[in-house]
C-alpha cells in the first residue's frame, strides 16, 4: 500500500524554524505526500514553499490545548485559509465537553466552519486520550453536528495517541458522512497501515519519510 497520500508531513514542535519547515516542504514534494500541517505562524511559508506542487497546506487552530475562545479559534482559522492554508485541524473544548457543555462545543466547531466558508477542509481532534468511551462517542456526534469533515484522534502533545480501538470507534461513529484522521505515535508503515485498515483515510506524523521509506525515525510525535 501506498501511504503517502494519506499522510499530513506534520512540524508543529515550539522549537520549529524556517529551516525545519523548508525541509518538511521538500519532503512532502519528494513524496507527494497530502499536506504539510504547521502552526499559524508558518501557513504563508509553507503555502510560498509548496506553490506549484499538489501538496496541500494544514494549519492547526487552538492548539494544543482546545482552551482557546471561541472568537480567537474562528479568527485563527479565518486568518490561516486567507494565508493559504486548504485544511483546519482544530482542537475540541475538551473541559467544556468533559464538564457536559455540549452546545458550547458545538458552537464552538460551527462558528470555525463559519470562518472558514468552506474555503477549507474542517478536522475536529478530539484528543481521545483524555476522553472516556462515552466521551469519545459523544465528540464524534457534535463534530458530525456541527459541519466538519474529519474527526481527529489527537493532538499528539497530550497523554497518548492514535489507537486502532479509537479508530474504529470514531469511524462507526460518523459513518460515511465524515472522515477519520489518525495522528499522535504512528511511526513506521506497519502502524499506519493498521490505521487506514481501521478507518483512517488520513495520518498526522512527523515520521512521514520514515512511514514510506521503512527507515527508522526516532522523531516524537510532532
Amino acid at each position: 500500500m501506498n501511504l503517502a497520500k494519506y499522510i499530513d508531513h506534520t512540524i508543529l514542535k515550539p522549537d520549529t524554524t524556517d529551516k525545519d519547515v523548508i525541509k518538511v516542504c521538500a519532503e512532502a514534494r519528494e513524496y507527494n505526500f497530502f499536506s504539510v500541517c504547521v502552526n499559524p505562524y508558518f501557513v504563508s511559508l509553507v503555502a510560498d514553499e509548496l506553490k506549484g506542487s499538489d501538496v496541500k497546506v494544514t494549519s492547526v487552530i487552538g492548539f494544543p490545548l482546545g482552551a482557546s475562545t471561541t472568537e480567537l479559534k474562528a479568527l485563527e482559522a479565518k486568518k490561516a485559509v486567507e494565508d493559504g492554508a486548504n485544511e483546519i485541524d482544530m482542537v475540541i473544548n475538551v473541559s467544556a465537553l468533559k464538564d457536559g457543555k455540549y452546545d458550547y462545543v458545538q458552537k464552538d466547531i460551527e462558528a470555525v466552519v463559519s470562518a472558514i466558508k468552506g474555503n477549507a477542509i474542517l478536522k475536529v481532534i478530539i484528543e481521545t486520550c483524555l476522553l472516556t468511551e462515552a466521551e469519545k462517542i459523544k465528540a464524534c456526534e457534535i463534530s458530525k453536528a456541527a459541519g466538519a469533515q474529519f474527526v481527529k484522534t489527537s493532538t499528539g502533545f497530550s497523554t497518548g495517541g492514535a489507537t486502532e480501538a479509537d479508530v474504529k470507534l470514531m469511524k462507526s461513529v460518523v459513518g460515511n458522512a465524515l472522515e477519520v484522521k489518525a495522528s499522535g505515535a504512528v511511526r513506521d508503515y506497519d502502524t499506519a497501515k493498521k490505521m487506514v485498515d481501521a478507518g483512517a483515510t488520513r495520518i498526522g506524523a512527523s515520521s512521514s519519510v520514515a512511514i514510506v521509506t521503512g527507515a527508522t525515525d526516532s522523531n516524537s510525535d510532532y
